[in-house]
């Protein structure tokens, strides 16, 4: 579905954009139906998920729509949109480490290597997307989870999970009939970060 390439990205267009309210902030995940089954019957996620596992969640709806194919992939056509806390968000946010090096958070290529072997948070930012598939002037995080920040997330801090696979169908076909609407879209708007935070993700202070 991708039509008319755009820019290149750059450091500065790296902001997260999220449906949130004061006290939750919505991400995504895809699975199978196995784990969705699960996870729709007992109101949590279950023993289908791999807890040992890095597990990532990403508040970008159309970079998830991208990544699943909205939700054709294999393992990926069940699409769950998980609530958490924003305490909980924040504390996911400050303690990322980056998945890729840089100089002007870390003092060398070494310390980066041993923070990141340790991290039990690891930062992606990747191009995000418009409903087309192509690349927007602005990055979207994915957030990888391991060790006791998977144990809260899956046991402190969400709230509710929904599995929204009929929508994204639905939005889907309306993207290949060109019948799309952007207000089919969550309303997804820029989620507010202290400096320091912005410095632990790699965003330019202006």
């Amino acid at each position: 579905m991708e039509k008319n390439k755009n820019t290149t990205i750059t450091a500065e267009e790296k902001r997260i954009m999220a449906l949130y309210n004061l006290e939750t902030i919505r991400v995504y995940q895809a699975y199978n139906h196995e784990i969705a089954d699960e996870v729709l019957e007992l109101g949590r996620f279950g023993s289908s998920f791999k807890i040992n596992r890095m597990t990532w969640i990403k508040p970008s709806f159309l970079w998830m729509m991208y990544r699943s194919g909205w939700g054709t992939k294999p393992n990926q056509e069940r699409i769950l949109a998980i609530d958490i806390t924003r305490e909980g968000f924040n504390t996911i946010l400050s303690n990322v480490i980056l998945s890729a090096f840089d100089p002007e958070i870390y003092t060398s290529y070494n310390e980066w290597q041993r923070k990141l072997l340790n991290s039990q948070v690891r930062c992606q930012w990747d191009p995000d997307r418009d409903e087309y598939g192509n690349q927007l002037t602005r990055r979207a995080i994915q957030l990888g989870l391991k060790g006791d920040m998977v144990q809260n997330y899956l046991y402190k801090w969400i709230v509710e999970i929904n599995d929204i696979t009929e929508y994204v169908l639905d939005a889907r076909e309306a993207v290949r009939s060109d019948n799309f609407r952007i207000d089919m879209l969550p309303n997804e708007v820029e989620y507010p970060l202290e400096d320091s935070t912005k410095k632990t993700l790699g965003i330019l202070i202006s």
